[in-house]
């Protein structure tokens, strides 16, 4: 059974850094992209960044140079640096995988951020 556990949220005042973490049961070799998505309330859940299988990075314009997506050494845990946080990036953050094969995604349960100004 695939699990994915973030971890990291909290409460954090304006400015201040956090380092979400989500490490995977999936191999390594299977995995194709990693991803972190948020929902903040009352609005629709949207992309933040994504790492692929070479470890190309890609990211919503809201956080980028704010954000840093990478992988651990084992390239199955995924994390998160969001440095310089703002109120407005407040919502859960939730972690997902591309599996190559079968074909697939897996979500966690998400993490709660949030930043109070």
């Amino acid at each position: 059974q695939v699990q994915l556990v973030e971890s990291g949220g909290c409460l954090v005042q304006a400015g201040v850094s956090l380092r979400l973490s989500c490490p995977s049961s999936i191999s390594a070799i299977n995995i194709n992209a990693m991803r972190w998505y948020r929902q903040a309330p009352g609005k629709q859940r949207e992309l933040v960044a994504i790492i692929g299988r070479g470890d190309s990075t890609n990211y919503a314009d809201s956080v980028k140079g704010r954000f840093t997506i990478s992988r651990g050494s084992a390239k199955n845990t995924v994390y998160l640096q969001m440095n310089s946080l703002k109120p407005e990036d407040t919502a859960v953050y939730y972690c997902n995988v591309d599996v190559i094969w079968p074909p697939n995604d897996y979500w966690g349960q998400g993490t709660q951020v949030t930043v109070s100004s």
